[in-house]
């Protein structure tokens, strides 16, 4: 059976491992197809592409999307889009710099609050790639201010709602599945056991996205629980959604490395497939 991870990021967003490492790592492991989902950019793609070819890897090509509803930030895996796509390319580049201003404005705020961090540090650990909050939280492990990055995801520093909190500038979920359906993309909700760092995506969002012709649910995923996944599971089997498991390896940065920890079954995968076929035929002039 192969060995499908549709959910992992490289250097080029807040991962650790460059392209060429990850599909490395993706073979070692046993691995057969591979997603790359870096956030808000697909600039990694090409040096994927080349990396797995000659590794005898699928790799699926894609983006995992930023969006915001209610005041909370939502992500939605986009794959097999056209990259080259107008309306695609002008809101990835807008969410780019919108990163950039909003990473200089947390490490303002940490600063007010006293933390011994700076924005130049935050920039060399994202080393050219977006700016997102791992990055921050990284700058506050080395400065000695918490013991890990996740410990920086708190009421005190960059948790949602946080002191030191900036909200993301980026399209309602409902407008970004247009988008990505227009460029030819597949829509996943990305990880909706954990919306508000543990909190799960509300059912009732959930509801509006399925009605608004969402794709599919990552069901299956590191932070879900055995119970969560079995729900997200049973919710896309209800509403004839795709459903996949995945690893959101970002490399190093959380402990142990996740690559290949969660997996997508093959006639899902199969399913992902087809409807990219379908929305690309759709897209095309």
């Amino acid at each position: 059976m192969p060995g499908i991870d549709l959910h992992t990021h490289t250097f080029y967003s807040d991962g650790t491992f460059t392209p060429r490492d990850l599909m490395t790592l993706a073979r070692e492991r046993g691995l057969d197809v591979v997603a790359v989902t870096d956030h808000d950019t697909t600039v990694g793609l090409a040096e994927a592409e080349a990396a797995a070819e000659p590794l005898g890897i699928e790799l699926v090509p894609g983006v995992e999307f930023s969006t915001v509803r209610d005041g909370e930030g939502m992500h939605i895996l986009a794959y097999f889009v056209d990259p080259s796509d107008p309306g695609l390319k002008e809101e990835l580049e807008r969410l780019q710099a919108d990163r950039f201003t909003r990473g200089e404005r947390m490490v303002a705020r940490l600063q007010e609050l006293g933390y011994p961090i700076s924005f130049d540090r935050v920039r060399e650990i994202a080393q050219g790639g977006n700016i997102i909050r791992p990055h921050v939280a990284q700058a506050l492990v080395e400065a000695g201010v918490v013991p890990s990055v996740k410990d920086a995801f708190s009421d005190e520093l960059i948790g949602s709602g946080g002191k030191a909190y900036v909200e993301k500038h980026a399209l309602h979920p409902v407008d970004a599945l247009r988008l990505i359906h227009g460029a030819g993309g597949v829509c996943v909700l990305a990880h909706p056991g954990t919306w508000r760092e543990a909190s799960p995506v509300p059912v009732q969002a959930i509801d509006e996205l399925v009605e608004a012709g969402l794709d599919g649910i990552e069901a299956s995923h590191p932070e879900h629980t055995p119970e969560m996944e079995l729900q997200y599971v049973q919710m896309a089997e209800r509403w004839g959604l795709i459903w996949t498991g995945s690893s959101d390896c970002h490399g190093t940065r959380y402990d142990p490395v996740r690559l290949g920890s969660r997996t997508t079954p093959p006639d899902q995968f199969q399913r992902l497939k087809a409807r990219a076929a379908e929305l690309g035929s759709r897209a095309r002039p």
